[in-house]
This record gives structure tokens, sequence and C-alpha cells, in this order.
């Protein structure tokens, strides 16, 4: 096994809610770009963009956001974007649609992850934030085949231990209107967003 941590920033193939006067495209982009740019500051880890159910312009449309040299990938699922990232000692994959995400919750999973088989960030709507797995993925893990939408409730219910599955302070997602709320207007970062929220 390789000694090394990837992030893999886990974003949709296209966009799936704006608030009003806003595109749905354009907003996905923005949470994409933003926090991208949150894993791309980390130490210590290797930063790659798996988009779900991508073709080659989705990919290109993201590969843009990046760093060159980053990896941007198409995947079918949180897992198989884990898998394709290549041989790791651990691999955290985050939710495209947490803009202002503070970089020291994904350390947090990291560390979990020396003694847990899945780490997670649960969001305040009760799904999760990101999604950590030891590598190779423990079976138990890839039966259920977590996803963004996984409740936290499933993974308790089904790990074979009782500190199979740790868990991170939790966060939130942008995934409504209401949601914009928690955005800390006085919080450097996700300029994307704030530019895009602003008419900009």
């Amino acid at each position: 096994m390789v000694d090394r941590r990837v992030v893999v920033l886990v974003v949709p193939a296209t966009g799936t809610w704006a608030p009003p006067g806003r595109e749905p495209e354009a907003l996905r982009l923005a949470l994409a770009e933003d926090t991208y740019e949150v894993l791309a500051a980390l130490d210590l880890v290797d930063v790659a963009v798996a988009v779900i159910g991508a073709d080659d312009a989705a990919l290109a449309e993201i590969a843009a956001l990046t760093w060159p040299g980053t990896p941007v990938y198409s995947a079918l699922s949180v897992l198989d974007a884990v898998e394709k990232a290549g041989p790791a000692v651990a691999v955290v994959a985050v939710s495209h649609d947490v803009p202002d995400l503070p970089g020291l919750l994904i350390g947090k999973l990291f560390r979990a992850l020396s003694a847990a088989d899945i780490a997670v960030t649960p969001a305040e709507d009760g799904s999760l934030c990101a999604i950590g797995v030891k590598q190779p993925v423990a079976p138990w893990v890839a039966a259920v085949d977590p996803t963004f939408d996984t409740a936290l409730g499933t993974l308790e219910h089904v790990k074979p231990r009782r500190h199979a599955v740790a868990l991170g302070p939790g966060w939130h997602r942008l995934r409504s209107a209401a949601d914009l709320a928690r955005l800390d207007p006085g919080l450097e970062g996700w300029d994307a967003t704030r530019a895009l929220l602003r008419g900009k």
C-alpha cells in the first residue's frame, strides 16, 4: 500500500438547484470551485476530482477550475471515485457543496481512520459532507456503498464493531435556499459562490 492520503472532490455532472435568479449549472460550478480551493490548500494530501457520470465535456468544464496536474475523472459512485483515486492508505471523498468547509475537518477524518473503517463529517440536514475510508475498503463498507445521502444511522446499524465508524465534527451543505443563511460573509474563501450570489 502506498503511504499517501488522497482527498477526492465528488461533483455531480449537472446542476440540481439554485436560488431565484441564479442558474443551477452556474451554482454547481461555483460550489465545486470553492470546495476544490479548500481541499487544494490542504497540506500532506493529494487532491483529485471525480465527476459522477460525466462525459468528456463535463470533465473539461471541471478541469478548467482546477490547478494543472489535478486528476479529474468520471466515476459512478463515491466508492468508485475512491477506487479510481489510486493506491493510498486512506481516501476522503468530499461533496462539492461545502464551499466554506474548514480544512481541519478533513484532517480529523484522516486521523480517525487510524482505528476506524470509515469516518464521516455529518451535515446538519442528516446527510454527509465527507466520507473517509481506509484502503482497502472494508467489505462491510463496500456492501453499504455509502453516498453523501446515506444516513449515519445506516452505518451505525451495520458496523461490525464498536469503533468501525468514526464521527467527525458536523458542518453544513448548501442544498437549498435556506442553507445560504449558514454562509458567513465575514469568512474568507468561497469567492466564486459569493460572487454568483451577488450577481457578479
